[in-house]
């Protein structure tokens, strides 16, 4: 054998074999290839659209919630301030109320006054004529007694 022969032979038969691969294997290796290119393409693509959604989730959410947070401080200011209104208005009902009842016992007072007075003036008036009968051994009837008592309660 013949080591010139063996050489060309390989040399032919490595050549079929590159042609063969080249024609038949490599094809649908390359195929396969661009597939699996474009799967893991279109991934990264989807995953940094997913990450962009994720973000701008997160910065509606930041959103929200920081709108939330303004619109219960929003509603626990107008809370305080309808408290202290009602509490304002209340002072204001009670000082009224207050001050109402303060015109009813000085009204009230000076009605017992009057009367104690008007009592005390009957009393004086039936004092002195009892005195002034006593003085003058004279007794009065009484319709003048009733007369100088309007009398005395006129002066007085």
């Amino acid at each position: 054998m013949n080591i010139n022969l063996t050489l060309i032979g390989q040399s032919i038969t490595f050549l079929a074999f590159v042609w063969f691969c080249w024609r038949f294997v490599w094809p649908p290796l390359l195929g396969v290839m661009q597939e699996r290119e474009q799967k893991i393409a279109s991934g990264l693509e989807e995953a940094e659209r997913a990450s962009k959604d994720l973000e701008l989730a997160r910065r509606k959410a930041a959103e929200q919630l920081k709108e939330a947070k303004e619109q219960a401080a929003e509603i626990i200011d107008g809370a305080n301030k309808r408290a202290n209104q009602i509490i304002e208005e209340a002072k204001n009902a009670a000082e009224a109320e207050g001050d109402r009842l303060k015109a009813a016992a000085k009204a009230e007072i000076e009605q017992e006054v009057n009367r104690a007075k008007e009592q005390l003036r009957s009393r004086v008036a039936t004092l002195a004529v009892a005195g002034a009968e006593k003085i003058l051994s004279v007794n009065i009837d009484a319709q003048a007694h009733d007369d100088l008592i309007e009398k005395l309660a006129a002066e007085l």
